[in-house]
């Protein structure tokens, strides 16, 4: 068979191209390579350093082990939902310290209106008590038995439509889980939580809004919205913050309605706080929507979202009557570890505390039915001793004036067959003595 010379050239022509193509793709996976190797040494020092920052708090929050005992939160701590975990963002407790709890002053409310982590509901479902015109579903992350609900981006709105309506003194909560955002995730990207009139999926005629950003080549603003029917937007403002870190890494969102005031915490950090945000008596359904996301490569998640009325001040209460109980102290499943956004609460009894010196305490822990009598008992035994060592550590409270005690799931306040009563029954009860 005859071979061309000119077969020869183009052969020679393909294999040169083909040579330098392999060496420019290998060039590039090297720098790739480098990059990696960097960034795994950064992820290292931060681990560490993190790690250091966070022992002078484990005594206190999480009383006889330095280790996590059964968290609430997906067992993925960085930003990888398919089963790879990250040390790339440090844990959102590295960068706080004792001192910016014992400030923290979120107070939740203390009547709950709605609770769902979406125990009832299919892997794959859109969950049974929400509504949405657009999709959504129900999800687990890695071997972490919490369940998420994914928001899907684009202009669907995501509201519960069997809420009692909003009262004028309300608190919301709900865990945050972002996962593929990185310096390309567009500047507007983000979660938005609106309070409206409409009853479906319209904004209303009087609405507030609070949109939280997940890019990250930047800060960029919480924005902030309302308006109000008959004086139009009043207030269309973008307030300074940086959470790229943050909302990395499951931040827990905190809002809490008095009237007209309007507040929002991002973790223990308040970053909102308007007096007079909220047209009052109008507000009665709460909405969420996500846009501005890739679809396929960034995902947003919520999970743990209550609604409670109240939000007041807890002190008044327990000085009139001698007894306040709060579900707004939050444990770790099935562990005495104290979440920091719980340390609002007991800042409010350790004021109580300095105010009366010779006043004296009994703390009560209560748990919900899931598990065995004898260790429900133990729990919540445990618990009543890890708030008590939170005011004898954080606020300086004397130990004499305070006794602990547990009685674990004996004395129900609601039905421990659905969420909503479980949240009610795992509570913490402050008596005078």
């Amino acid at each position: 068979m005859k071979t061309s010379s000119k077969t020869f050239i183009s052969l020679g022509i393909a294999l040169m191209v083909g040579s330098t193509i392999n060496a420019q793709f290998f060039k590039k996976l090297a720098k790739k390579a480098e990059k990696a190797a960097e960034r795994t040494v950064e992820r290292r020092v931060e681990k560490e350093t993190s790690e250091k920052t966070d022992q002078a708090l484990d005594s206190i929050l999480e009383p006889g082990s330095g280790e996590n005992q059964g968290g609430n939160t997906p067992t993925n701590t960085g930003n990888s939902p398919s089963g790879n975990t990250s040390t790339g963002a440090p844990s959102a407790s590295s960068e706080k310290s004792i001192t910016i709890y014992s400030k923290f002053d979120y107070v939740p409310g203390d009547k709950l209106l709605f609770f769902d982590d979406y125990a009832n509901d299919f892997i794959g479902d859109f969950p049974s008590k929400w509504n949405t015109n657009g999709s959504g579903e129900v999800v687990t992350i890695d071997d972490s038995s919490q369940r998420w609900m994914e928001l899907i981006p684009g202009y669907n709105i995501y509201y519960i439509p069997n809420t009692p309506s909003l009262p004028e003194e309300y608190t919301i909560e709900f865990d945050l889980l972002t996962y593929g955002m990185d310096n390309k995730t567009s500047s507007t990207a983000g979660i938005g939580v609106l309070l409206s009139d409409d009853p479906n999926f319209d904004s209303g005629q009087n609405h507030v809004s609070a949109w939280l950003p997940v890019g990250q080549y930047g800060a960029f603003d919480i924005r902030v919205r309302n308006l109000i029917k008959g004086q139009g937007r009043t207030i269309n403002n973008g307030v300074r913050a940086d959470i790229r870190k943050v909302v990395l890494n499951q931040p827990h969102i905190s809002i809490a309605v008095n009237k007209s005031r309007f507040r929002l915490w991002v973790n223990e950090e308040k970053y909102v706080d308007i007096p007079k945000m909220i047209p009052e008596n109008k507000l009665t359904t709460l909405k969420f929507n996500v846009n501005n996301i890739k679809d396929g490569k960034e995902k947003i998640f919520i999970t743990n979202l209550k609604v409670a009325e109240g939000g007041v001040d807890l002190r008044r209460k327990l000085l009139s009557e001698g007894k306040v109980s709060t579900n707004g102290i939050l444990f770790d499943v099935g562990s005495a570890n104290i979440q920091p956004q719980s340390m609002g609460i007991i800042r409010q009894i350790s004021q109580v505390l300095q105010q009366e010196p010779s006043m004296k305490l009994k703390i009560v822990g209560h748990t919900d039915a899931d598990g065995s009598d004898e260790s429900n008992l133990k729990l919540s035994k445990d618990r009543a001793e890890a708030v008590k060592n939170a005011l004898v550590s954080v606020y300086g409270v004397s130990t004499d004036r305070l006794i602990s005690e547990g009685k674990g799931e004996s004395e129900p306040v609601g039905d421990n067959g659905t969420p909503d009563g479980k949240a009610q029954n795992r509570r913490v009860e402050f008596i005078k003595q």
